[in-house]
């Protein structure tokens, strides 16, 4: 045990040679970056890790993570400002293909891809939504096989589920004007998937509103209030937060009353 400590002491106490000094700044840099953006300091982000981009120090995390941060600034602009969000979707688009692009074996990568895509595709329209339906369930579930505890791509999957679950009327609607397989979903399945989203990370309020939706398209509204009720609960971890317990509250207040008349 002594000599294992002396051993560690010795190695600390090196200098650190010029790419572990290297990598260290460009960690620093990232970690900075990485504190805006859980701060809600959206723009700070953008700033930092651009910084890192212009000093040539690119990754594939790098690029995933501001994937998810231009996501996050869409996302946090009001719905009603269609043509700004979509240029920040697009750019998330960009750099999720760049992340997946730089290491394949990155499951963040191919989740934040698939979130960019799915996200695009639905401000879009359901022609959209077809159309990028089988890269977005290819990026999914390349991320859960590389990393199957990944609450982000598992929410992500069930909202492509609920989705797929209620297409079908659209592919009679479409006809021979759409070429591709369709894409094929269940409720059942997408409940699956959220549940499991939950279990994994139980702070994040969007894994429980969209559980609450599917809950709510399919009338179970008791199972919908209790969902919406614990999502009141949780943190703001993303600015898109704000808005959506807005909706959320005046979800449980519907629902409260409507099932005190019954």
């Amino acid at each position: 045990m002594t000599t294992l400590l002396v051993a560690l002491f010795f190695m600390a106490s090196q200098p650190l040679d010029g790419n572990t000094a290297s990598k260290a700044g460009e960690n620093t840099a990232l970690d900075a970056a990485d504190q805006a953006f859980k701060s809600l300091r959206y723009e700070k982000a953008d700033s930092l890790y651009n910084v890192v981009i212009q000093e040539g120090k690119e990754s594939s995390d790098l690029y995933w993570k501001l994937a998810r941060l231009n996501i996050s600034i869409a996302e946090a602009i009001p719905p009603s400002e269609r043509e700004k969000r979509m240029l920040w979707y697009a750019k998330a688009v960009e750099y999720g293909r760049k992340a997946v692009q730089l290491d394949e074996n990155n499951a963040s990568a191919h989740t934040w891809l698939a979130a960019a895509l799915a996200l695009k595709a639905d401000k879009i329209g359901s022609k959209e939504k077809l159309n990028k339906a089988a890269e977005i369930k290819r990026e999914l579930d390349k991320a859960l096989e590389l990393n199957p505890h990944d609450d982000v791509a598992w929410s992500m999957l069930g909202s492509y589920n609920f989705e797929a679950s209620k297409i079908g009327w659209f592919s009679r609607f479409m006809g021979s004007t759409f070429v591709g397989q369709m894409p094929k979903g269940s409720r059942d399945e997408a409940e699956k998937n959220f549940k499991k989203a939950i279990s994994l990370n139980p702070r994040v309020i969007r894994h429980y509103h969209e559980l609450a939706l599917l809950y709510l398209e399919e009338d179970r509204k008791q199972e919908a209030l209790n969902t919406l009720r614990m999502a009141a609960t949780k943190p703001v971890l993303m600015k898109s937060d704000v808005r959506r317990l807005k909706k959320i509250r005046q979800f449980i207040a519907r629902l409260s009353k409507e099932l005190e008349e019954k």
